[in-house]
């Protein structure tokens, strides 16, 4: 695949990640410049934005080895980051195939595992009930073309039949263990929009260069970590 990333400032490097059918722009809401001290690292995960998607498959699993390989091809080791929704759940892959490299992070929306009202949602996507303001957003985040945005609404429709992904044992202890830095976890049962999802962002990124923090924003279900070890696949 082609992988589409932007950097911008100077200092420690923080990975942000967007959200699904999301793209790499979407962080200019929350950052416009980048903050003192940082250099920020923005993809366009797999299939999104001006990324490709030759496999026409989408895993959070290799989601999280495309993020490897960019910041392999980067030359960083040790990183910051922050992931919302679908880059959130890429970076719980992210910290359980590479411990070593997170040196803190925070997850807007990362649910473990995907339950029933998660799939029931799911089951409802789908290119062919989208709006055309819908369209038209999309057409400005997504630079391959209307079948890139079908992939995309098509990959989120899939996820309702996918179990072995998300899919983590409940001993929340095992991932805190990941990383013996100050702990912070949030958990909320109901749905927020982007826009308050961006603000929460926001407020724990001021908080990031204060103290080392993993933070846990959980919007369905409950934590479990692998117990499987990811392979790489093409």
């Amino acid at each position: 695949m082609e992988m589409y990333y932007e950097i911008h400032g100077a200092g420690e490097p923080l990975v942000l990640l967007h959200g699904g059918t999301g793209a790499g722009v979407n962080w200019g809401l929350i950052f416009k410049n980048a903050p003192a001290c940082y250099r920020l690292i923005i993809p366009d995960l797999r299939g999104h934005g001006r990324s490709t998607n030759p496999s026409g498959g989408f895993t959070f699993r290799q989601s999280a080895l495309d993020v490897f390989a960019m910041l392999d091809h980067l030359g960083i080791e040790k990183f910051k980051a922050i992931g919302m929704s679908l880059g959130a759940k890429t970076l719980l892959h992210v910290a359980t195939q590479q411990p070593a490299r997170v040196e803190a992070m925070v997850l807007v929306s990362a649910t473990p595992y995907f339950p029933a009202q998660a799939r029931a949602i799911m089951r409802q996507v789908s290119p062919d009930n989208r709006t055309e303001a819908e369209w038209e957003q999309m057409r400005q985040w997504h630079k391959h073309g209307d079948e890139q945005i079908r992939a995309l609404w098509t990959m989120a429709n899939s996820f309702k039949d996918s179990y072995d992904d998300m899919n983590f044992t409940p001993l929340i202890s095992q991932l805190l263990q990941l990383a013996p830095s100050s702990c912070m976890a949030i958990e909320t049962h109901f749905t927020l929009s982007i826009w308050q999802w961006s603000y929460i962002a926001r407020f724990l990124a001021h908080t990031f260069g204060s103290f080392r923090t993993v933070g846990m924003v959980l919007s369905l279900g409950r934590w479990r970590i692998s117990s499987s070890r990811p392979r790489w696949h093409s």
